[in-house]
């Protein structure tokens, strides 16, 4: 769970330059529509915010401002040092500041203040959407009924000393495909597996799925689609020779599909996802029903390294298993041959290699296989099995989708292999089944888990239709648990919530709407349940998935809410999360006017195995600093105070109309007076209620503002009395002036220390205990050594177990005894050796029998055998005590 530790940093306040970024044109303004008007005319999501790493891009209107936020952030801080380190002279005939003479300083000085504006060509609305292609090369910049690629800018051009707008290279995408007449654009995604992500998706509101194969040489790539799939013609389809293809001319009459099929959103699954999820389109529609389209892929792509490994041990493994088995239907045996025909075609082919973009390893390209077909074929509506039953279903429309895709099964896939893949953490972990989130207008968060899994499938030849008949069942989803994420007053018919992903796992996300911005994440039983899946006992399992779906399965904070009320709310742009070291943990989005930032704690890894450690006083623990406040939202003063009054433009409409003679005449009670008082009073009455709302919400932060000042003030004092009580400084003796004592935090330092030796003494008793306790069977060699060290011990010690001894121990015996019998035997020579030797040494005048041999070799034999008995001696002993071990361990 991310904790707040700021809201909207200074810099990206007002009046700094990054909060121009959000507000629009002083000429915009005047024409600026109120919130509801905007809520009313466009109906859908909207995403004005997108990222290329630290630098942003902002959809204001109908120009985009590009800026780095790294760059003004580090601007600002030089700025306010120098105005903290000089002196400041305010003129007197203004009251603040002007930003743009500070950016037009900062370019005559050379360097830029780190933003641009781009304006591209041919919008003919205001932009609701900003998609960045995967590598970051293209952006998609969508209106209600338009869609324009253009080629993003070199980040070199933010500190260029220039203020001229950027014009990129762009072009429209399909101009007479996506047109005002035609049907509205419901979701524009990049395919996860196009060639150095140039492949496009377009799906528009009447259920029409475009694929566009994007190329900077082929100007033709962006008028015509390589792929056209009408969604309700392929419900209805039986064969695959049949035309899927959508219109070109668009119906003007009504139709029962046109309500039902009135597509809400569509989402792929990530690119280094498992299966067939990241070639699987799923499209939800606005009245709740869910579809899936697998395998779509464009002529041309480029797969991850395991992708196709992966997919080719699972249809084979498939298809052998129901090859032969009576029980399995002819459609699911026909399916299973129509994936090995995919996945042969793929393996005659020879993969092209090419270049990938700058810090990528090349790809292989693959063409996308003719056989059994290039359409798949529609699955669906998928039956929300547990999902809510509720009587207010029918006014409750769906308005996104987010998918997760299952994660790659890397064990499968190297099963026998030596080498390792190199893959991210979070790719290795986490749940084989892909889960689907939905999300409706009333905020209410849907989790379902794809249980069955979803495979490619296209529809039967044409001479197979009869014989294989329509689908038997219909495919579900399990709702796995719901979420609401907004109080029954907040929901609005108007909005349009939109998920939004999140940088630090892809198990969470975000939620935007009107009303606030919430955080879900996953995480807390993804792990479990995934544990209970691939379990190999099944005792208990029952019990356990039942105690995980009915406790606190996923973790949900509401971390903005929205001041104003009702109508005044204005929409927010779906929350964009980024992680830099430089900006931290760091969520934005934005309303019409400025921005709304939330500054994180750096998260803990969800992911990271808890890996057992024993507690240690030596270990370095990161002192961290004390964090007594609650980080609160910056006021931002009402836009009443700063728009300029419409009375001054209805007097100058009276003056060019066909009443302009009464405007230099004597009031007068007539019918023309009364109108036109009428409508001044509107004016002036809207004008000044806003103005009262405004100054009514001014009032209450001030009276909050004292609260929290002195709640403030109480936790300080309470955080200095804890300091003091310490110190011991809040308790002075007699006679002595109070200061600074450590005697009190020696001994809690000293107190702390034992018991945490303690703990650990205690820690390694309960160790040794425990390892005693625990008792495994012997394995066939250990019960060897045992016998014969039962064998030897009887040898020794004439245990009576000497019968059950192996021929090594009674063999050894049998040594052990020669031994001693040698010692003894060599002991008695040399003690009859030694002796005539020692009288022969005391005599001064040796015999006549002892001349025969000489004396100092007499001597140095003795010494040799001397020096032999003492190797034998310890050599005995060395064996005694090895076999007394022995015999103790046994």
């Amino acid at each position: 769970m991310p904790k707040i530790k700021a809201y909207t940093p200074a810099w990206l306040s007002s009046p700094s330059p990054g909060y121009q970024l959000f507000t629009p044109n002083p000429d915009d303004l005047q024409n600026t529509p109120s919130y509801a008007s905007i809520a009313a005319s466009a109906v859908g999501p909207r995403r004005t915010i997108a990222t290329r790493g630290t630098e942003v891009f902002i959809a204001v209107g109908k120009e985009i401002r590009w800026a780095d936020l790294v760059y003004l952030k580090e601007r600002w801080q030089e700025k306010a040092a120098q105005a903290r380190g000089g002196i400041h002279i305010k003129r007197e005939d203004t009251d603040e500041v002007d930003d743009g003479d500070i950016i037009r300083e900062s370019v005559e000085s050379g360097c830029a203040e780190g933003f641009r504006t781009i304006k591209p060509a041919a919008i003919g609305g205001d932009i609701q959407q900003l998609i960045i292609s995967p590598y970051a090369n293209f952006m998609a910049i969508l209106t209600t009924h338009a869609v324009r690629i253009i080629l993003l800018p070199d980040p070199s051009h933010l500190t260029a000393p220039s203020l001229d707008a950027i014009k990129p290279k762009s072009w429209s995408l399909g101009p007479a495909t996506h047109a005002n007449d035609r049907s509205p654009i419901a979701s524009v995604l990049w395919h996860p597996l196009g060639v150095n992500g140039s492949a496009l998706v377009t799906v528009t509101r009447d259920a029409v799925v475009r694929l566009w194969e994007l190329s900077q040489k082929d100007r033709w790539s962006f008028d015509t689609p390589t792929l056209t799939i009408d969604l309700k013609k392929l419900a209805d389809g039986t064969s695959l020779d049949q035309n899927f293809s959508a219109n070109d001319v668009a119906s003007k009459g009504f139709s029962p599909d046109f309500f039902e099929m009135e597509v809400a959103a569509a989402s792929f699954a990530a690119r280094g996802s498992g299966g067939w999820s990241s070639m699987t389109l799923w499209v939800a529609m606005k009245e709740g029903d869910v579809y899936a389209l697998c395998p779509l892929l464009p002529s041309q792509w480029a797969p991850p390294p395991t992708l196709i490994p992966s997919l080719s041990i699972s249809i084979v493994g498939n298809l052998a298993a129901i090859e032969d088995d009576p029980n399995v239907s002819e459609q699911a045996k026909l399916l299973a041959q129509q994936q090995l025909d995919w996945m042969s075609d793929l393996d005659n082919q020879e993969p092209r290699i090419i270049d990938g973009p700058p810090g990528e390893p090349p790809a292989e390209i693959y063409t996308r296989p003719s056989r059994p077909g290039i359409v798949p074929r529609l699955q669906g509506p998928f039956i929300l099995d547990l999902g809510p039953r509720n009587e207010d279903d029918l006014s409750v429309h769906l308005t996104d989708i987010y998918i997760i895709g299952e994660k790659l099964d890397i064990d499968e896939l190297m099963f026998g292999e030596d080498e390792e893949v190199e893959m991210e953490d979070t790719e290795r972990e986490g749940l084989s089944l892909s889960v689907i989130c939905l999300l409706s207008s009333t905020g209410q968060v849907q989790v379902c888990l794809d249980i069955n899994g979803t495979q490619a499938q296209w529809l039967p030849p044409r001479n197979k239709t009869k014989i294989m008949g329509p689908l038997v069942g219909s495919s579900s989803l399990l709702t796995f648990s719901t979420l609401d994420t907004l109080h029954a007053a907040e929901a609005m018919e108007t909005a349009w919530p939109v998920f939004s992903p999140d940088v630090t796992s892809r198990y969470s996300f975000y939620i935007t709407h009107s009303s606030a911005i919430t955080y879900v994440s996953l995480a807390p039983w993804i792990f479990r349940l995934e544990s209970e899946l691939q379990g190999d006992s099944e005792a208990g399992s029952e019990f356990r998935i039942h105690l995980l779906v009915n406790g606190q399965v996923s973790a949900r904070e509401r971390l903005y809410n929205n001041p104003a009320q009702g109508d005044k709310q204005p929409p927010l742009s779906a929350a964009v999360a980024t992680r830099d070291p430089d900006l931290g943990y760091f969520l934005l989005s934005t309303t019409q006017f400025e921005p709304i930032a939330l500054i994180f704690d750096a998260p803990e890894d969800d992911f990271v195995p808890i890996q057992p450690t024993q507690p240690s006083l030596e270990q370095h623990v990161e002192i961290q600093p004390l964090e007594f406040f609650e980080p609160r939202p910056v006021y931002q003063p009402s836009r009443a105070f700063d728009e300029s009054s419409g009375l001054p433009g209805f007097i100058e409409q009276l003056r060019t109309s066909r009443h302009k003679t009464i405007m230099n005449q004597e009031i007068r009670l007539s019918p023309l007076t009364l109108q036109i008082f009428t409508e001044a009073h509107q004016i002036l009455s809207e004008e000044t209620h806003k103005l009262g709302v405004a100054a009514s919400e001014l009032f209450l932060r001030c009276v909050k503002l004292q609260d929290e000042l002195k709640q403030q003030i109480m936790k300080a004092n309470e955080v200095k009395a804890r300091v003091e009580a310490i110190t011991n400084e809040d308790q002075p003796e007699q006679g002595e002036e109070g200061g600074p004592n450590n005697d009190a935090i020696e001994k809690r330092l000293q107190n702390a220390k034992e018991k945490g030796e303690a703990l650990s003494r205690r820690l390694e008793n309960m160790r040794k205990a425990v390892n005693k306790a625990m008792s495994r069977e012997l394995s066939h060699k250990e019960q060897e050594w045992v016998k014969e060290v039962k064998a030897l011990d009887a040898g020794i010690y004439g245990s009576a177990s000497s019968a059950d001894g192996s021929n090594r121990a009674k063999q050894s015996m049998e040594r052990y005894r020669k031994i001693i019998e040698l010692k003894d035997e060599l002991a008695e020579q040399a003690q009859t050796l030694d002796a005539p030797a020692s009288e022969e040494e005391d005599n001064t005048s040796p015999s006549k029998d002892d001349l025969r041999i000489p004396s100092e070799l007499r001597r140095a034999k003795v010494g040799q055998v001397k020096s032999l008995l003492e190797r034998e001696t310890a050599l005995i002993e060395a064996v005694k005590s090895r076999l007394e071990r022995l015999a103790v361990v046994g």
